[in-house]
Order: C-alpha cells, then structure tokens, then sequence
C-alpha cells in the first residue's frame, strides 16, 4: 500500500482482502501456540475493512497519508488496537498544524504568555485538546468526542497496555469522530494580531481596501477573539480622548460586522455598556449609546441595566452548578436569581442562557438535585413566559450540555418531565408540543 491511498473520483478504493489473509492470521497464532481469539474474529475484521471507505472519504485527499495507510493495513489484520494508534496520531499532527495556521503569535497573545513550535510540541494532548477548544478550533462537542477518543487510546490502544479489546463497531465510532471533529477540517479560523489590529484602528482613516482587509479577518477568526476584538473596538469608540478618524473606523468595522453578530457578541456589547452605567462613567455611557445607535442596535439597550445584572447572576449559577459541592452552594445563587427574575420579565437578549441555566440546574447533573434549591427553580419554570417555555422545550434537542444530560441521562430525563409537568399545557408553543408531551408522557 502506498503513502497516498488510491482513488477514484476523490474517493479512496480500498482492495478486497487477499484470501490468504484471514487464514494467515489463524496459521500464525497457531505457530505461535496461542489462541486465534487473541485476535480480532475474521467476522469483525472483515466488517471494518467493508465500513472503511465510508469514513475514509470524509478525509481530504492531502491527509490521507502514511499514517492512514498504516491503519488501514492494521485494520485489514484485526489489530484495531494500533490502527486506533494511528488515527489518534493523526487527529493529534493536524490540530497542531490547525494551530500553526491560527498563528503561533496570536495564540501567545491569547494565553497572555510565550508561544512557539516548541511549546506547541511539549503539549500533551489533553493540553492541545484545550487549547484547540480555546481558539475555536474545535467545537464544545468536538471537545467532549475526541476527550472520549483520547481515554479510548489511552488505555485501549496499542500505545500503552490495554486494559481491553474493542470490536469493530468500536473502531469504526473511533475513527469517524477523529475524522469529524478534526480531520474533516479544511477550512479553520485563523488568528487576528492584536496588536497590528489595533493600531490600523487607531492610525489614519481606513480606505475601501484596508476596511476589507480587516473585516476579512475578523469574520475569519474564530467566535471568541472576534467577540474579544469587536469588544476591544466598541472600548476605543467610547474612548473620550479617541480622534474622529479612530471612531468611523471602528464604525465602519462593526456595521461590516454586525448582520453577522451572533447571541454572545450582542451580550457582550451589552454587559460592556452596562459596565459604564455602574461606573457612572457619563462620558463612555454617552459615547456608547451613539454607538449603538448608529449601528441600528439601540433597542438592545433599553433593558441593558438588568441585562447585566441577570447575565452575571446565572454566569454565577452555573459556576456553582458546575463545581464541587454544588448542592450545597447553589441554594443562595438559585435565591438572588429567583428574585431577579420575579420583579420584572427577563430581557430577550438573555432569555436563552437564563432558561438554559434554569433547565439545567432543576434537572441535575445525574447524581441529584439541589434539593434546598429546586423550591426556586420550580417557582421560575413556573414563571416562564411563552418564548421561555418554547426554549425549555427545544432544549431537549439541542446538543450543549443541557440537552445531553436530557438524551444521556435516565435521572435527569425524568426530572426534565417533572419540570415540564410544571408548565401549563396551554402555554406551550404549538411548534413544540409534539416534544413537550412525548416527556410528559414518556419521562
């Protein structure tokens, strides 16, 4: 088998296996005076090498390299162990390289310390899991999949002494989310320098070309550091000492933006103006309702105040939620929030994250419930109004965190039934009821 496996149309072709092959194997382990069940089934062996291509052409033609070819040929002998081996290898070389194309520079400036090829090189591959997750590299869920990749190498390859054997199904779950959350990847972001950035801000008036330029790349960032660079040019418009050309270039830059403004940029640019108010920083807050104004997103401000002061209060929430002794300690947070809540209808810009934060800690994480807690949860499902019950209900669809613990988790499925038990029927969307009463019904 070469280095570059054959193709046909773009599609890889394996060839069907020698029929020496199987019966090799047998003759082998019988010379060796071992079992043959040492060694994967003919059955099993035959099964991935039939499902191979399938996940195979999922890869771009550049990285089906030496390595690929190598774990085909450890699949077609049943050594699943060393072709998971492979594929992990391979996942590992192409984050690296996706972070290399980010830019080593910006990823210093990101982690607010040195960066290069060498420390990239040193990083263990839960650290490059992270840090790729950091950058936007990878998603949440790609995150979450090769993390289980990872284990699954760890101590069921042939890297390291297994403490078991996978099938071929297993293999083939392996080798479909290292190609799906890293290896599928042509098109990734690349990083923004900061620093050039802001001083083609802060220089002379931009031109047609330099305004392309820079809205080029920030669209071609990831979500994070262009919620961070778009923050960071909302600070130098409100900057009472800006000069007028540093104002209609960060203008320019956000209208270019702004159709493609998603739920996190818009709360932050929120919280940023809030963060004025509670200052009583009259100037800033001045410069930053023309802001908005001027990019048509002055409805967004006229419940800015209690914007910030919700977002903050389920950011803590669900701090404590996620951390040791959460039981214990999410009664007062569940409190404060509970009384936000009720003094006035929860703004829309924050809707999302409030349900998915109520939803979330009132069904548990799989060992329980805040039990001191649930009183305030309930009484806030109860509170829903009818956008917030479609949301509650949608979540049992989604695929953060939330919406796993609802398909994955027995406990916490059951105390999602409970939960939408507390809604009244009448109040569901009609777009949601079909899920609404399949967990009434079947929770």
């Amino acid at each position: 088998m070469s280095n570059q496996l054959a193709t046909n149309n773009g599609e890889p072709q394996l060839p069907a296996l020698p029929q020496q092959m199987l019966p090799a194997l047998s003759q082998i382990t019988a010379a060796l005076g071992i079992p043959r069940s040492v060694l994967a089934p003919d059955e099993e062996i035959q099964y991935a090498w039939r499902d191979l291509p399938r996940e195979l052409a999922q890869i771009p033609s550049n990285l089906r390299d030496e390595l690929i070819a190598r774990m085909c040929v450890a699949v077609s002998t049943g050594l699943f162990d060393g072709a998971i081996n492979y594929a992990w290898n391979a996942t590992i070389i192409h984050l690296r390289q996706m972070i290399r194309e980010f830019g080593l520079p910006v990823v210093a400036q990101t982690l607010q310390k040195d960066f290069e090829e060498k420390h990239l090189l040193d990083l263990q591959d839960n650290q490059l899991l992270e840090l790729s997750l950091k950058l936007g590299l990878i998603s949440e869920d790609g995150f979450f999949f090769l993390d289980q990749c990872r284990d699954t190498r760890n101590n069921f390859s042939a890297a390291h002494p297994t403490i078991g054997k996978i099938n071929d199904r297993e293999f083939t779950t392996f080798l479909n989310r290292c190609i799906r959350y890293s290896l599928a990847a042509e098109v990734f972001p690349r990083g923004v320098d900061v620093g050039s950035f802001i001083s083609a801000v802060k220089g002379t008036r931009f031109n047609e070309d330099q305004l392309t330029v820079w809205t080029d790349r920030l669209q071609a960032t990831h979500d994070a550091q262009r919620q961070l660079l778009l923050g960071t040019v909302h600070g130098l418009y409100c900057d009472p000492n800006a000069t007028e050309p540093v104002r209609l270039n960060s203008l320019d830059l956000c209208r270019r933006c702004s159709p493609a403004f998603n739920a996190a940029i818009r709360s932050d640019l929120v919280d940023r103006h809030s963060d004025y108010v509670a200052k009583g920083d009259t100037q800033r807050h001045t410069a930053s309702q023309q802001f908005f104004e001027r990019l048509g997103l002055l409805s967004l401000l006229n419940e800015s105040e209690r914007h910030g002061v919700i977002s903050r209060a389920t950011t803590q929430l669900w701090n404590v939620h996620q951390a040791m002794n959460n039981f214990y300690n999410e009664p007062p947070f569940a409190e404060r929030l509970r009384r936000i809540s009720e003094q006035e209808p929860i703004p829309e810009t924050i809707q999302e994250e409030f349900v998915r934060v109520v939803v979330g800690c009132r069904i548990g994480n799989g060992y329980g419930v805040s039990g001191a807690a649930e009183d305030h949860y309930n009484a806030m499902v109860q509170g829903f109004s009818p956008r917030e019950v479609r949301l509650a209900v949608s979540l049992c669809r989604s695929n953060d965190i939330v919406g796993r613990r609802i398909q994955n988790s027995g406990s916490c499925r059951r105390n999602y039934s409970e939960l939408l038990g507390l809604i009244e029927p009448a109040s569901v969307p009609s777009d949601v009821r079909s899920d609404y009463e399949h967990y009434i019904n079947n929770g």
